[in-house]
């Protein structure tokens, strides 16, 4: 009976959480269509799932992560800096549960082109702190398949930053 219960009251929030990104994102971005709204929501969901696949949140992922936000047009300072701190108020429930969908929204909406430049910022995302872990490596490689996407377009896109992998570090 608790179960249940529990169990409701956990997928409510979960909900909140993603819906609390894009109301932040569609008030940053009040002269954009719902379509862009939703793809951009989905971006900052996935930047949040990569930036805390290690269970680590660092300063230089979030730093990266606000570089990236600064980049989208028609976001401000001020609204990048607000759905940074958005991002990072529910960051374990976006990395942890949120995911699946923002890589759909993205597959429904956006074309190949748009969903490589994605995989590519979320790389950069996991190289931000100088280590890209094994469990990064394996979020990224979940993603690429999530996005409709080859292993061999994150293989390319992750030889950049070949150094920074952890499972190479290791060996």
């Amino acid at each position: 009976m608790f179960g249940r219960w529990l169990k409701g009251t956990e997928n409510r929030d979960h909900r909140e959480t993603a819906l609390e990104i894009e109301r932040v994102v569609r008030a940053e971005l009040r002269t954009e269509d719902e379509a862009t709204v939703a793809v951009v929501s989905a971006i900052v969901g996935l930047l949040g799932t990569v930036a805390y696949a290690d269970r680590l949140y660092s300063a230089a992922e979030e730093q990266r992560v606000l570089e990236e936000l600064r980049r989208i047009e028609g976001l401000t300072e001020a609204g990048a800096q607000a759905v940074a701190h958005t991002l990072r108020k529910h960051i374990v429930e976006v990395a942890t549960v949120q995911a699946p969908r923002y890589a759909r929204i993205l597959v429904e909406l956006a074309d190949r082109e748009l969903r490589c430049q994605v995989l590519g910022v979320l790389v950069s995302v996991a190289a931000a702190d100088e280590v890209i872990s094994t469990a990064e490596t394996n979020a990224l490689r979940q993603l690429t398949t999530s996005l409709g996407l080859a292993q061999a377009d994150y293989n390319e896109l992750q030889a950049e930053y070949r150094t920074r992998l952890a499972v190479l570090k290791d060996g």
